[in-house]
């Protein structure tokens, strides 16, 4: 390889000339979107006065920009997908890639076979980064992403030991904050619907139910906690099977607002009025949530902000990458409606 003759400036000198990061200079030299115009126009006059020369055998070594991102769907249940938090996060995702010219290329993957199909996908250049939808407790895809150095941003995380970059809401307190409003209210057999509890999410919104029992000085039994899987069949299942083992139900903490949808049907089908004899609060607030009857009170997670969040944080590993994983957690709000 050729040396560098003494005097040559550097692609960090130029970011320096410019006042920008290196990897705003790449992007610059790579022609890539999402670089305002008076920045690019900054780092051309300033590769221009320096004379800098961009080495065209290492970017090709290196391999070009595609201006693309992997939306990477990893839930084995593709009935799952009809749900509203699909649909919503697609959205706000999209929504935050658009100033950017980058294309969003959806991605299913459900077997190991898939996976292997995938990282060599990637891995060949064809995106620039990886952003992970419902990752279950064990999948290895995050860390097949991470070992091969591929830009990648999980929705969520696998467990409180989560190393990979991820956004999430703060489930536990979410969670907790509504248990707290039932029983402000006079509510004390509170019951909870939670979600698949091989998925973090879920197991993070149950702890949230357990805490706010446990300061309140209650005790928790696990015959008033019953499993789903998000969905709208699963939850009305659930509520009856709920109700069955304890009929005294007065309070009910939904881990998704869907599933508090199936939790309203099999109550109104046990002839019991919400929220005058049962109080329910999902989790969501997606637009559902003001059409069921009652209208739902719910946690609100913060979904446009969570999606602007993954995209920036893939969008600056991808210039940049950085020697820290990111984890960034946002805050959720109890949004109070007729259900309780």
């Amino acid at each position: 390889m050729g040396r560098r003759r003494p005097g040559t400036p550097t692609l960090e000198e130029v970011a320096a000339h410019a006042g920008v990061g290196r990897g705003t200079v790449s992007r610059v030299i790579n022609n890539a979107a999402g670089v305002k115009e008076s920045t690019r126009e900054a780092v051309q006059r300033a590769i221009k006065e320096l004379g800098y020369v961009p080495n065209l055998a290492a970017r090709s070594l290196a391999g070009q920009r595609t201006d693309a991102v992997a939306l990477v769907l990893t839930e084995p249940d593709w009935r799952v997908f009809a749900e509203p938090f699909f649909s919503e996060i697609v959205r706000s995702l999209g929504d935050a890639l658009t100033d950017t010219g980058m294309q969003l290329l959806l991605t299913l993957v459900r077997s190991d076979t898939d996976r292997k199909r995938f990282l060599e996908y990637a891995r060949g250049g064809r995106v620039d980064g990886v952003l992970l939808l419902s990752v279950h407790a064990g999948d290895r895809l995050p860390d097949m992403l991470a070992e091969a150095r591929l830009p990648t941003v999980m929705l969520g995380r696998r467990s409180g030991d989560e190393y990979v970059s991820y956004v999430d809401a703060d489930n536990v307190g979410g969670a907790r904050s509504a248990v707290s409003h039932l029983l402000a209210r006079g509510r004390r057999a509170i019951a909870t619907i939670t979600g698949p509890l091989d998925m973090h999410v879920a197991q993070c919104r149950l702890r949230g139910y357990q805490d706010a029992l446990t300061l309140a000085g209650l005790g928790y039994e696990e015959s008033l906690v019953a499993e789903s899987d998000f969905t709208q069949d699963s939850g009305r299942r659930a509520m009856t099977e709920l109700l069955e083992r304890h009929p005294e139900i007065d309070g009910v903490l939904a881990a998704s607002d869907t599933t508090a949808a199936g939790a309203l049907q099999a109550l109104r089908a046990a002839g019991r009025r919400v929220p005058e004899d049962v109080a329910v609060i999902g989790f969501d607030d997606f637009p559902l949530a003001q059409r069921t009857d009652p209208p739902l009170t719910t946690v609100r997670q913060p979904l446009e902000e969570m999606g602007r969040a993954m995209i920036r944080l893939l969008l600056e590993d991808m210039d940049e990458p950085s020697v820290a994983y990111r984890h960034v957690i946002l805050r959720t709000e109890l949004q109070v409606r007729e259900s309780a």
